[in-house]
């Protein structure tokens, strides 16, 4: 079955759908990017790592924390109460292993090294919840590519969490107007310099450029037609429930009536 909506599907962006969506979109931005980079520029899926440790309240075993009211048995010293040991909350700290993919662009050197020209970012939902570690991890490496000889590719296909990219929300509100998703592109030889592509529902995905080192064209990255294979390969057509009560975040009364019409046209799924 089709995607049904002629833009970003809302319903991925639900927590239980939007991971794979995340690593999929990283997957063909790649497999996109390697048909339209001239030589010598290649594409390639890297990786962070962190480790989330979250804390969890064990119920403390009662027969182990308590010991026994007892008097000692001697005829020299008065008998004595041994005390109750004080109940101690007991927690469990849990390593939760976590990964994230983003692409990047490089180029490979004269001595037999590589140069990463551009790097390109789907922001995740751990990039967009405060507080936790990969927003974090996150922001510390923006920071640093933004001071670098590198640019930077952030696509924004969550409508919630907090803003991540690096133009305020209210000034690129004030020019763009209201506005579902983004994409932010800077080039390290315009510091300071955005390049923003604001799209509400339900417009498809732009048309992106992507630069490359100065003196060589952009090359341009079609993001519907990215969405679209990974919709197309994806589970989503037999994994989602279209209903518009489960969607996460909500639409506005408008937009959900829009999302109802919408998947009323489409043929019953597989």
């Amino acid at each position: 079955m089709p995607a049904p909506f002629p833009g970003m599907d809302p319903f991925l962006e639900h927590p239980d759908f939007f991971p794979d969506l995340h690593g999929a979109l990283h997957v063909y931005i790649r497999e996109s990017l390697q048909r339209l980079l001239p030589p010598p520029y290649f594409a390639v899926i890297n990786e962070r790592l962190w480790v989330e440790t979250t804390a969890r309240y064990i119920e403390p075993d009662t027969d182990v924390l308590y010991g026994d009211w007892s008097v000692a048995e001697s005829s020299a010293v008065a008998p004595m109460a041994t005390p109750t040991r004080t109940r101690p909350l007991v927690f469990e700290l849990a390593h939760d292993q976590r990964s994230e993919s983003f692409v990047e662009i490089r180029t490979r050197l004269a001595d037999g090294g590589e140069r990463v020209v551009t790097a390109i970012e789907v922001l995740s939902l751990s990039n967009k919840t405060p507080g936790d570690k990969g927003r974090e991890l996150y922001l510390q490496k923006q920071a640093e590519i933004l001071a670098s000889e590198v640019h930077l590719v952030e696509v924004d296909l969550l409508r919630g969490g907090e803003h991540t990219t690096p133009m305020p929300l209210d000034r690129l509100r004030r020019k763009a107007g209201p506005f579902d998703y983004h994409v932010s592109v800077h080039r390290f030889d315009q510091r300071g310099r955005f390049f923003i592509y604001p799209w509400q529902l339900p417009a498809p995905l732009p048309v992106i450029g992507i630069p490359l080192l100065p003196g060589d064209d952009e090359v341009s990255l079609d993001l519907q037609a990215v969405f679209t294979r990974c919709y197309d390969t994806g589970p989503y057509a037999r994994r989602v429930v279209y209903d518009p009560a489960r969607l996460v975040p909500t639409l506005n009364p408008e937009k959900t009536d829009w999302a109802q019409q919408m998947l009323q046209r489409q043929p019953a799924g597989p």
